[in-house]
């Protein structure tokens, strides 16, 4: 990245260079229930963004990517429409920035580069975490580890047009190595569980179907309004105080309620409810696994975790289920589901590392004999748990 770095801009000094970087992110139970404030757990990668910059006191955005074609170069003071490639991420940033009133003077000019192929690790939270950081960097903006987050939701959820919750930004941010995220989205408390001594060592393995996709062209921002139109009818149904659809969260439904109306329920929105509440109740499981160190139980409840989120949630593809299908047979992985929000993108497994190469090459076989298209485009990759979003010594910075 350095020597890329150079060739773009060959007249920065070394060590003018600053770099931030985010990882990517894993949620191993508490799947598609951070938007309705329930509770979710997660994982930081030791993969993700690298951002290697340096300011412009002109104020001009100047960026490059290793992942996709073109430039991005623009003003601070004349910020173009909303750009319909990978350059509205930066426009986000800045107007998370703007809208909270932060002086945005100073510019950047640098290159952006991600790990591992888009989808399902959310990439976008991390892209928008790299932006922010340096652009508050140059400017002499201070932000705790809670503003970032808001920051990087507000970017994402106003500007981009994802009704998203804040699981994304908060494991990217809060995460540490060899510790479990338990997150309450409800009032954003948070705890990192370390792992139990008696725990066995495992991976992370990632395993991409070849299959991208951007959440703002899917069903994504149509299942969370089912969800709050579920939550809603349900209040309404047990005579409960509600206010507008839009404010309205399953959190807000006890088990109970959900119990005794959902047969008044359209079957799609008992569907959705129907997976909030199992997802709930699974996370506190899995939080229960984990502190016993049993990657055997917590691997289960990842499982039944995933099928719901195809059964009741409606996630997934042909190509999706199939590998979810292949994990669940292969000896050596404990538990997975697909990563994200699931339409397509990449599955997650928890693995034992003594059958590391075997259980790749067996996924990898089945898969791409299932699917003989996609032999080229899917990929697996072994991950770990890692620290969140910071500065980058330069010691560390990628060649």
């Amino acid at each position: 990245m350095k020597v890329h770095f150079k060739s773009l801009f060959p007249s920065v000094k070394p060590d003018e260079i600053r770099h931030v970087y985010s990882p990517y992110r894993v949620c191993p139970v508490g799947a598609h229930i951070d938007h309705q404030h329930g509770h979710v757990t997660g994982f930081a990668l030791d993969h993700g963004v690298d951002f290697m910059y340096v300011p412009t006191q002109t104020g001009i955005i100047n960026l490059f990517s290793r992942n996709f074609e073109g430039q991005v170069l623009f003003s601070l003071n004349s910020v173009p429409h909303r750009y319909d490639h990978w350059g509205r991420y930066v426009q986000a940033a800045i107007y998370a920035l703007k809208k909270r009133d932060y002086a945005l003077t100073v510019g950047v000019q640098g290159l952006i580069s991600g790990s591992l192929p888009v989808g399902g690790l959310s990439s976008s939270a991390a892209v928008l975490l790299c932006y922010i950081m340096a652009l508050a960097d140059v400017n002499g903006l201070v932000l705790d580890k809670m503003a970032l987050i808001d920051l990087a939701y507000e970017a994402e959820h106003e500007y981009i047009g994802l009704n998203l919750g804040k699981l994304d930004q908060s494991c990217e941010v809060l995460c540490r190595k060899d510790h479990l995220l338990y997150l309450d989205t409800r009032d954003e408390s948070y705890g990192l569980l370390p792992a139990p001594r008696n725990m066995p060592p495992f991976d992370i393995l990632i395993f991409f179907s070849g299959l991208t996709r951007t959440l703002v062209n899917t069903n994504y921002n149509a299942r969370t309004d089912e969800c709050k139109v579920a939550a809603y009818t349900l209040m309404a149904f047990e005579g409960l105080p509600y206010g507008t659809v839009e404010e309205t969260r399953l959190r807000q439904v006890d088990p109970e309620v959900f119990s005794r109306w959902r047969h008044m329920l359209p079957p799609v929105l008992d569907r959705r409810a129907s997976h909030y509440m199992s997802e709930f109740a699974r996370v506190e499981e899995a939080m229960a696994a984990w502190k016993a160190g049993d990657l055997t139980w917590l691997g289960q409840v990842m499982f039944a975790s995933g099928l719901s989120s195809i059964e009741q949630w409606e996630a997934g593809c042909p190509e999706m289920i199939e590998l979810y299908d292949i994990m669940r047979s292969t000896e050596g992985i404990y538990g997975g589901r697909f990563s994200g929000a699931g339409f397509k993108g990449c599955c997650v497994a928890l693995a034992d590392p003594t059958k590391r190469d075997a259980i790749i090459a067996s996924v990898t076989n089945r898969y791409v004999t299932h699917f003989p298209s996609l032999k080229g485009a899917f990929s697996a990759h072994v991950c770990q748990t890692a620290d969140g979003a910071g500065r980058r010594h330069r010691e560390t910075t990628q060649p």
